[in-house]
């Protein structure tokens, strides 16, 4: 028989196996800082009192030996009171001496037993003092559970169960005994001892029902309760829709959560998503400005929601590089009701990460590993090879003479196809879109240990991720660790957090991947000893003298890379003042510093080198470098009451809340490097101009008032303000409130619903509020000035007025209005949920454009209103439900319609400045000229965020093959015009969601999803430029480029004809024939499970383990054939997972 614990303050001293104790010394010298949670253990016993009493009860006597000492005593009252009144003098006096001492003449005596002292009579002869109980401990499949925690409840007496799932268990005899018995991963069981000699119970799997809690980050509220719109994911099924990308993984469950498309970062692992939640509401950077070179517009957002973790605001990028297996549960709070606590911060919606925390008992030690197979997906890409190019630049009359060419003749012509032909049939064949890929493994590895006692508990967390990207030599690797303590003593709970995370990412050298697609199959690019060309071949007129070959320059030491360190501290105190009333208070300290380096080679050829080298420039060679250092503190501090007063329910809290976030940032540029090995500033020839110094300070304070209330949980109400104050603002609009309130009522409470046993959830709400943001830089509101060292006067430096400041600029508001209704059905096999919403977002912030004559471009103001309207729906249904068989079908559905409800004059201007960029006249190897082919969003009272703008078209004309227009009044016309533009379509789909089931059969698991959209266009720009616009003498063509085009008058085509020779080609500006409707399926994921079963663990010494392979971006079909992934391709990966624990 396995020999029984010792327990002292719940901690296990000794382990009845060998492989647990060896284990534990293992990991000795990597977590030191165990130690300090069990040195209180040692002489528990041995304790010190000073007890100065004269003539008090003996019943008070016992009460303070037992505060000093914090061990249980267990007596008779009726027996202390007999005994009288005792007397005690001692100072450093040793427990037993002082009992011997003030028991004396009273008739009474003690026994101990482990931290248990037993007062009881001296006459008191019973035959079994102690009481000893035994028994066994299973699954659901009568399988033997060992290493099961069995105690009394309330004291610190307890054993657990050896291998064959057996104990037994010893306590001093009591009136009254409740038996707990706990295990990582079960449900706890509690039995009433009532005198039996054997207790056997069966454990059933944890299945945390987060569903019944809504987690706002301030408190937490019955979600039967909660009239807000809110979506709560856990932990398990985030992992299996994604083990390395929580956002991406979120998509699936809420089908107004959305990543925001890109066609150009495709896979990217250095590309952070954008999302937002129910539309878009805000304009933010306008495409004319933005960084072509940017692949995340995530600072100063105006669609972004904020992220919580833990009562903590974190960053985007924190969350997208987490280990999802660090996270407990993800809640999505939707409407005002659900946000309005976090004002200014809330009218996008709000993200709620709960992580997991250590729990009490014995050590558990947990190893979790991910690795995964990513490989390119080109399955969207159609070019010609290297014959077929060949073949079709001569089907276009590349190779005929032009008598109006002055500089090409046909016999040069002829030997050009003649050299062309013999790189072909000497087997050039160049799949260019290999070249820069590869098919990459990457592995996650994550270590977290925890345990301690249910006063002192701790957890350790390590992690190690590597992300190669599919592009060569991409990456984006993280490693973190964490420390986590949590501290209660009596009505007193401290917890802090510790933790540092370093992200290192690399940019590919081989540069953008449009770059391969438009290379020509046949071209050679190595020279005769396997070196790399660093110019391609000049063929012929009509293309650049000097060709770079994009693979010279990843074969020099160019380089982009980022460093980033964080630190973390998050501290917490609750108090628990009286039963319901609860005193919080958090301290959040981020330190993040950020080291950008970006190198070109001295022998490098990109724009980018300042100076390029040459015969008569031999420094070359340039160094930029980024610093950046921010500081951020986060303080609330809240009072909650949470009671239910007969059949009233309250949940009520006030508190406020603090933020300072400071930002440094440093740039500077070097020029002239010895060669590409050197590249550290110090080698540098000079600094290129005088480096930047930016530096900003934001804060924001809020104080908050919520009320959840319930009468016998049938009628539900929810209120909540928040006064918010921000130093972005203007001096006159600092300050601003927030509000919502929401009521409903569960249907299925009522007395004539009880005899309906079919219906077990039947609930109505409805609710209404104002939220805020201030998504924008810290001083775009403030006049600013810029100090110029340039030039120095008598006073010294110099400063000039840089930005104009807006004193009258107020907050962004958003007022929502939600109802929803959901209901439950056969014993929750059937649930369905549903809500409309109409948000209306006023005084929409943006960059008003001025004259340049009065020094400025812009400044910021409030300048227009947009409105999203839609709905949503989540399906459950459980088809089967037996013991080893399960299976759920999931799906979901949102409708949103974005519009544009008024702008105001500077959103005219742009539209003004859009136009006239079409309307330059640029040089056909401009590079801004492609530009022109793309449509520009423009604002519109009545139109959309996501429109496609550009020129009605009714299409070729089959007589001359030239396209007819129609003009803004219905007009027909044969020239495009800028001023015709019209709204031809929107990106913003009638329908999105997901669906898909989880099947469980015994140890085995099956879960897969899909995504879907339906009703939205796309501009097909792939038809554009690589069919219609391209110059097929001069880069790869799609396929379909000989294909619907007019040839000769009577021809009805879609395309116009082909341009011969090698003239320039017309360009194609935004028309309605681009346009197509946007339908898409994508198979998103699925997992394959097993779990091992509880025989097979207990050989293995295991508490758990499981295994896993899955599949993720399967497949992808849309209606719309267009290249995809354009800048960095696309992928997809194969999954395979362990995780164990000990």
């Amino acid at each position: 028989m396995k020999e029984s614990w010792l327990y002292k303050h719940g901690v296990p001293i000794r382990a009845g196996k060998k492989f647990v104790f060896r284990m534990r010394v293992f990991l000795l010298s990597l977590f030191l800082l165990q130690g300090s949670l069990f040195a209180n253990v040692v002489g528990a016993q041995q304790h010190k009192v000073t007890l100065q009493m004269k003539d008090k009860e003996l019943v008070e006597v016992i009460t303070e030996l037992r505060r000093q000492t914090g061990l249980r005593f267990f007596y008779s009252m009726d027996k202390l009171k007999a005994a009288g009144k005792v007397s005690v003098d001692v100072k450093d006096g040793e427990l037993a001496e002082v009992l011997d001492a003030v028991l004396t003449n009273t008739g009474l005596t003690y026994q101990v037993l482990n931290d248990v002292i037993t007062i009881k009579s001296s006459e008191q002869q019973e035959e079994q003092q102690v009481i000893k109980i035994s028994g066994k401990v299973t699954d659901k499949a009568k399988n033997p559970l060992p290493g099961v925690t069995v105690q009394l409840k309330g004291y610190a007496i307890g054993t657990s169960t050896n291998e064959k799932g057996e104990y037994t268990l010893s306590f001093p005899k009591m009136d009254k005994a409740v038996v707990l018995f706990s295990f990582i991963g079960m449900k706890d069981v509690e039995v009433v001892y009532n005198s039996q000699k054997t207790i056997s119970v069966t454990m059933e799997e944890m299945t945390e029902e987060l569903e019944g809690v809504v987690v706002t980050g301030y408190n937490s509220i019955k979600s039967s309760s909660f009239t807000g719109n809110a979506v709560t994911v856990k932990k398990e099924d985030l992992l299996k829709a994604s083990k390395s990308n929580v956002i991406k993984a979120l998509q699936t469950f809420d089908p107004s959560f959305r990543i925001k498309q890109s066609n150009v970062w495709g896979s990217d692992p250095n590309a952070l998503p954008e999302v937002y939640i129910r539309g878009e509401s805000g304009v933010g950077v306008k495409q004319l400005d933005r960084d072509a070179l940017s692949k995340s517009n995530l600072t100063d957002n105006p669609n972004l929601p904020v992220f919580i973790m833990d009562g903590f605001e974190i960053s985007v990028s924190k969350l997208y590089d987490m280990d999802p297996s660090r996270i407990e549960s993800v809640t999505i709070l939707k409407d005002a009701a659900a946000t309005a606590l976090y004002g200014s911060r809330a009218a996008n919606g709000v993200v709620v990460i709960t992580s997991v925390t250590p729990k009490a008992g014995k050590l558990n030690v947990a190893y979790n590993f991910v690795g995964d197979v990513t490989f390119p997906d080109l399955t969207d890409y159609d070019l010609l090879n290297a014959r077929e190019k060949l073949e079709a630049e001569r089907m276009a009359g590349c190779f005929t003479f032009d008598p109006a060419d002055e500089y090409t003749t046909q016999f040069m012509m002829d030997a050009e196809y003649n050299k062309k032909l013999a790189n072909v049939v000497k087997g050039v064949d160049t799949y260019w879109l290999s070249k820069p890929l590869e098919t990459v493994f990457n592995h996650r590895h994550s270590l977290y240990v925890d345990g301690g006692s249910d006063n002192l508990r701790f957890g350790i967390e390590l992690q190690y991720a590597n992300q190669d990207g599919v592009m060569k030599e991409s990456l984006r690797d993280r490693m973190s660790a964490a420390f986590y303590l949590q501290y209660s003593y009596k009505s007193l709970t401290v917890k802090n957090q510790t933790s540092y995370q370093k992200v290192q990412s690399k940019e590919s050298p081989y540069g953008n991947f449009a770059d391969y697609a438009n290379q020509l199959p046949y071209d050679v690019y190595k020279d005769e000893e396997g070196g790399y060309l660093p110019t391609l071949q000049y063929w012929g007129a009509g293309m650049d003298l000097k060709r770079v070959n994009p693979l010279y320059e990843p074969s020099l030491h160019n380089f982009d890379k980022s460093y980033t360190d964080e630190f973390i501290n998050n501290l917490s105190v609750n108090w628990n003042i009286v039963n319901g009333l609860l005193l919080k208070g958090q301290l959040s300290l981020i330190k993040s510093i950020g080291k950008h380096k970006r190198f070109y080679d001295p022998l490098s050829k990109q724009d980018a080198n300042k100076n390029i080298m040459s015969l008569t420039n031999l420094v070359s060679g340039t160094l930029y470098m980024d610093e950046s250092d921010d500081f951020t503190m986060d303080m609330n501090a809240t009072l909650s009451y949470n009671k239910a007063l007969g059949h009233h329910m309250l949940n009520a809290l006030a508190g406020v809340n603090m933020q300072e976030r400071t930002s440094k940032g440093e740039a500077s540029i070097y020029l002239g490097f010895p060669s590409g090995a050197l590249s550290s500033p110090e080698y540098a020839k000079e600094i290129y101009e005088k480096g930047t110094f930016t530096e900003s300070t934001r804060r924001l304070v809020g104080f908050l008032l919520s009320l959840n209330y319930s009468y016998k949980d049938i009628y539900l109400f929810d209120g909540s303000v928040r006064f918010d104050g921000s130093s972005v603002f203007g001096s006159d609009k600092r300050f601003a409130p927030f509000w919502s309130a929401g009521v409903g009522v569960n249907i299925h409470k009522y007395g004539f619903m009880k005899n309906l046993e079919f219906i077990n959830q039947f609930k109505i709400r409805g609710s209404f509020g104002q939220t805020g943001k201030a998504n924008f830089p810290a001083y775009a509101a403030r006049s600013s000035y810029e100090i110029s060292t340039e030039n120095w006067y008598k006073t010294g430096i110099s400063a000039k007025l840089k930005g104009l400041g807006n004193a009258n600029l107020t907050w962004e508001t958003t007022n929502t209005f939600d109802i929803g209704a959901e209901i439950s059905l056969f014993k929750d096999r059937f649930y369905i949920k549903g809500a409309y919403y109409n948000k209306r977002t006023i005084d929409l912030i943006n960059d008003v454009t001025v004259p340049t004559s009065t020094g400025f471009r812009s400044y910021r103001d409030n300048i227009g209103e947009v409105s999203n309207k839609g709905c949503e729906f989540d399906l459950r249904i459980v088809a089967l439900n037996k013991q080893d068989l399960q299976l759920i079908f999931n799906a979901n559905l949102a409708h949103n319609k974005n519009r544009i409800e008024k702008i105001s004059e500077s959103l005219r201007a742009y539209n003004e400045r859009v136009q006239k960029q079409f309307e330059e006249q640029l040089a056909w190897n401009d590079p801004d000229r492609a530009l022109q082919s793309q449509p520009f969003l423009q604002y519109e009272e009545g139109g959309s965020l996501n429109s496609i703008w550009g020129v009605r078209s009714m299409g070729i004309n089959p007589a001359d093959g030239q396209e007819v227009f129609v003009g803004r009044n219905g007009e027909l016309t044969r020239a495009w015009s800028a001023s015709d533009q019209v709204v031809l379509g929107t990106t913003e789909p009638k329908v999105q969601g997901a669906f898909g089931f989880n099947l469980v059969w015994k140890q085995w698991s099956l879960y897969t999803s899909f995504m879907y959209e339906a009703g939205g266009q796309q501009y097909n720009q792939t038809l554009v430029d690589k069919v219609e616009n391209v110059n097929i003498y001069t880069g790869n063509v799609d396929r379909r480029v000989l294909t619907e085009r007019w040839t000769k008058p009577g021809d009805k085509a879609r395309f116009k004809s082909l341009v011969t020779g090698r003239k320039t080609v017309e360009q194609t500006k935004p028309t309605s024939r681009f346009v197509e409707d946007y339908n898409m399926l994508q198979w998103n994921s699925m997992e394959l499970g097993y779990d091992f079963s509880r025989n097979v663990l207990n050989k293995m010494h295991l508490n758990m383990l499981r295994l896993t392979l899955g599949l993720t971006d399967i497949l992808h079909v849309s209606s719309v054939k267009q290249e995809r992934g354009t800048s960095y391709p696309f992928a997809r990966t194969v999954t395979f997972s362990l995780k164990l624990a000990l």
